[in-house]
């Protein structure tokens, strides 16, 4: 009689929603479907929404598929930055061997299994810690400014929450864009968003970007709660607010409220729009950050770097508003 041994990969876990639920154990390598890529990870990154998958929060997210008393995926994390280990049979962009990064199903882990269409290959310029914070918060950025808010040269662009993992990118790709950027922050942060290219910089703690005379083209809300009626005084007459989610509001829709608040308005407005985003996760677009990146345009901004176990360490930092950037999470020592 012969025995075998399922392969195994050490890996992050939760199997319930709340605060402080992760932990760290042996897992199966996951099996992959013939459209995927089974990725040797080096390293992961961390965001907002790995903490509303930790949570279950708002409870919405459980209602349109991510799991109601428990989450269907046990493995946190989304960005991912590895070296391809096997492909599915229906796979012809990457071989075994390649250094990719993208947006996986549970990327806290030595091993992850990511879909072909949201994979590319990794920034040479880039260490793997650094391509592992680029995908989500990226992405989000590129196609917020671009497809929903349309920027254009010469704009006057708003970061609100520029300091954080999605306006670290708005502001650095507004400039890109040719825009004249302001950003919104703490004190605190002040300099790393000077540093990051914004002409402008507020300070939210004794200062409302709705007070002053300067009108915005285009403002992009990735970090605050401010009132729709606020937005609309700071815009032009013919201004955008794109707005991406916030962290304050019911438990049950949370920020999603106000976004959807904002979708119904927008018919009714005469000039104006405020956009409800949602991000889209795709190749091309990673192509297109990729291609900025080696361009010198666009460089990650990352706070601090933590080992695989120490996630949960690296959870409440950001939980406590700490990070300025980005928060990597490394899996292989040599990832930075």
């Amino acid at each position: 009689m012969t025995s075998t041994t399922t392969p195994t990969s050490q890996a992050i876990v939760q199997d319930t929603y709340g605060d402080d639920v992760f932990r760290l154990t042996q897992i199966a390598i996951p099996e992959i479907a013939t459209n995927e890529v089974l990725i040797r990870v080096h390293a992961a990154g961390l965001d907002r929404g790995t903490w509303h998958m930790m949570a279950g929060l708002p409870y919405l997210l459980r209602v349109i598929g991510f799991g109601l008393r428990r989450p269907k995926n046990r493995v946190p994390g989304f960005d991912v930055a590895g070296t391809v280990a096997a492909v599915g049979a229906s796979v012809t962009t990457f071989a075994i061997g390649d250094e990719v990064f993208g947006v996986a199903k549970g990327s806290f882990a030595e091993y992850t299994a990511a879909l072909e269409s949201k994979l590319a290959r990794k920034p040479s310029i880039l260490s793997f810690a650094q391509a592992a914070v680029v995908p989500v918060s990226g992405l989000t950025a590129l196609q917020a400014l671009r497809d929903a808010g349309n920027v254009k040269s010469g704009q006057h662009v708003l970061v609100i929450g520029a300091s954080g993992g999605v306006g670290s990118y708005a502001v650095q790709l507004a400039k890109a864009f040719g825009a004249q950027v302001t950003g919104v922050c703490s004190t605190s942060k002040l300099d790393l968003v000077r540093s990051l290219g914004a002409d402008h910089v507020i300070d939210y703690t004794g200062e409302d970007f709705a007070a002053g005379s300067t009108r915005y083209d285009l403002i992009l809300d990735a970090g605050g709660n401010p009132s729709l009626s606020r937005l609309r005084r700071a815009l032009t007459p013919t201004g955008t607010a794109v707005i991406i989610g916030g962290e304050k509001g019911g438990r049950f829709t949370g920020g999603f409220g106000r976004s959807l608040r904002a979708a119904a308005m927008t018919p009714l407005l005469k000039g104006q729009r405020l956009v409800m985003f949602t991000s889209k996760e795709n190749a091309d677009d990673l192509q297109s950050l990729t291609e900025l990146i080696q361009a010198g345009k666009v460089t990650p901004s990352i706070d601090a770097t933590y080992p695989l176990g120490k996630v949960r360490q690296a959870m409440r930092n950001l939980q406590a508003g700490n990070v300025r950037g980005k928060v990597a999470i490394t899996v292989i020592a040599d990832s930075v």
